[in-house]
């Protein structure tokens, strides 16, 4: 018989076991936490099932054991103060997105109890007191983004205690007093538009000037802090401008405002000469062809030539109504002018473009535009008629009253103002350019557009997607090329008139990054023109920051995020860097259908299952 084990021995076993049993999430804590915050600030802007778990709520992500590791409420109407005490509780939480909706009060000191914090996004709120010092105990923190409040105080030097920190944030608010010498390495900081004074710690001198713009700060990369004295010295008025000084800026600004006058002169002066002396060539043009007003599209023939039309258009107008047509020009773009030409005849508008040079004979290019002719599908932009002699090239299209995608999303020119599209509108324009893509596709395997773009894009009333200029980079020589149009080409073609299928489908996949996060492709690094979007997309997903990537105009929608996710890892298999490695058109088609396809059953479900 076996003598019995002690107690104490028993005891300890049981206690090991425990201790070695794989933990399980207190989903029911959890899902108490996500309540009580719910019912605090949500209402029913956060239509969740409460019978459902909360892997399922919207916004609410977990892992692969069913923790809760990311909260993503961006836009969705919050309002009121976050109560103390119950985000503190989700303790497995690495990202917390609170950004762009009304919440006010202070920052709950408590979600330092959050230490497997790696991303805080609150910006676009109405949060105020002081940053709380309490943050400094999350050791994981590597993005702190508290912009656009009403945060006061001073920055606590604290925040050095985060030694992970790459990104923060605090512009916009209200914050004063001097910034603390910061030991981190930052990748990215922003303090602009705050009350701070004092000089910039050297190991913030290599950031760009904006970070530091509307502060009273001095230093490197601003102004020396020795010009904002009359002499340095310690004296009791030497940090205080003499009258000598304050006189001398006053002239000095005068003297400048009248050299920027006097230069706006010359160039208002020199446009208007431009422009006279255009108009007067266009006036010759025009009277050659028998014009009366407006542009001239072309000149008179002596050859017989007309206009060659396609279907059922023929005997609308014929050449000399298009020459006499008024016009304006829509814009200039990779292969030459493009003109809105309304013709007398019953008011008819019509799309005229202007190519300058063909890179084929003139008997191929009429075989081209044959070919071109023949194409038809609901979102292409068909080519009505075409003319062809020595002089002029001439290709006449439907016109599309509501414009480019790219102006819609950029403004198409300087004083011109972003047009708002949500998720549904740009999840359609992209579906609509996909299909009719394929369709290009499908006539055969060297059947290719060339020249995918946002300004390629056309819209009408509805905001329907019709794709223009299909057909043109095989004919056509460029007369420019902008960096934009850089932007959106393969990696692999040299050539621009030897375009493949799959290099559509990376330039198409750039239209999609575009769509979804506002910017316009460059090929270069984030400037004023735009953005190498492939790139900064890859390297801000590597980041585990993924929604930051979106266009703040489509994070205001409930029950998108999901959709936008997907579509954007369809565009970065898209933009692969090897062809083979991106999908087909119609792959692409099917997997945009899909996606809008699950969104409006979402949608519908969600109106129908008596969510709160």
């Amino acid at each position: 018989m076996m003598p019995l084990l002690p107690r104490h021995f028993c005891l300890a076993s049981f206690l090991l076991l425990l201790i070695l049993q794989p933990s399980t999430p207190d989903l029911e804590s959890d899902k108490s936490a996500l309540s009580a915050f719910r019912a605090a600030v949500g209402g029913r802007s956060l239509l969740w099932n409460l019978s459902a778990p909360p892997c399922s709520w919207t916004g609410v992500i977990c892992d692969n054991n069913q923790q809760i590791i990311e909260l993503h409420f961006p836009g969705m109407g919050l309002s009121g103060t976050l109560p103390a005490g119950v985000l503190a509780n989700l303790t497995t939480v690495q990202t917390l997105s609170l950004r762009y909706n009304a919440l006010s009060g202070p920052i709950p000191p408590d979600i330092a109890n959050l230490t497997a914090l790696r991303n805080i996004y609150l910006q676009g709120n109405f949060f105020s007191g002081e940053i709380p010092p309490s943050l400094s105990s999350l050791q994981n923190l590597v993005r702190l983004n508290l912009a656009d409040n009403k945060l006061t105080g001073s920055i606590p030097s604290s925040l050095n205690a985060l030694s992970r920190l790459k990104t923060l944030y605090l512009e916009q608010n209200q914050i004063n007093g001097t910034i603390p010498v910061l030991t981190m390495k930052l990748d990215q900081f922003n303090v602009s538009f705050n009350r701070l004074t004092g000089s910039i710690p050297s190991s913030l001198s290599g950031m760009p000037k904006s970070a530091f713009e509307g502060t009273s700060l001095c230093g490197p990369p601003l102004s020396s802090c020795n010009d904002a004295t009359t002499g340095g010295g310690s004296g009791g008025g030497g940090s205080k401008l003499s009258g000598g000084a304050i006189a001398g800026i006053v002239i000095g600004s005068v003297f400048g405002l009248l050299v920027i006058l006097l230069i706006l002169i010359f160039l208002c002066r020199k446009r208007k000469a431009k422009k006279e002396a255009k108009d007067v060539e266009v006036a010759a043009a025009a009277k050659q062809a028998g014009g009366t007003a407006g542009y001239s599209l072309g000149k008179s023939q002596s050859d017989g030539n007309s206009l060659v039309f396609f279907g059922n258009h023929k005997g609308m107008f014929d050449l000399e109504d298009l020459l006499k047509a008024s016009a304006e020009v829509l814009g200039k773009g990779t292969f030459g002018t493009t003109y809105k030409a309304t013709v007398d005849m019953g008011g008819l508008t019509v799309a005229v473009k202007r190519l300058k040079d063909l890179a084929v004979p003139e008997k191929e290019f009429t075989e081209k535009m044959k070919e071109i002719g023949e194409v038809e599908h609901e979102n292409l932009v068909p080519l009505r008629a075409y003319y062809c002699n020595r002089d002029e090239k001439l290709l006449v299209y439907d016109h599309m009253p509501t414009g480019s995608l790219s102006a819609l999303l950029h403004g198409n020119t300087a004083t011109s103002a972003r047009t708002p599209l949500n998720w549904d509108t740009r999840s359609s324009i992209a579906l609509g350019a996909a299909r009719a893509i394929t369709h290009l596709h499908s006539r055969g395997p060297v059947s290719s557009h060339g020249n995918i773009k946002s300004s390629n894009v056309l819209l009408t009333k509805s905001y329907e997607a019709r794709v223009s200029d299909f057909g043109l980079a095989q004919i056509a020589i460029p007369t420019t090329i902008p960096s934009r149009i850089n932007g959106y080409r393969a990696p692999e073609v040299t050539d621009a008139q030897r375009v493949s299928q799959k290099a559509d489908v990376y330039s198409f996949g750039v239209l999609l990054l575009e769509l979804l996060t506002g910017k316009a492709p460059a090929n270069s690094q984030l400037n004023e023109e735009g953005v190498d979007l492939p790139r900064w997309v890859q390297s801000v997903v590597r980041e585990e920051w993924t929604a930051e990537v979106f266009d703040l105009e489509l994070l205001r929608y409930q029950d998108v995020e999901e959709d936008m996710v997907q579509l954007l890892q369809l565009a970065l298999e898209c933009t692969a860097q090897h062809p083979d490695k991106r999908p087909s058109m119609a792959v692409v088609t099917a997997r945009i259908e899909e996606i809008r396809s699950q969104s409006a059953t979402l949608h519908h479900h969600n109106a129908d299952d008596g969510s709160i």
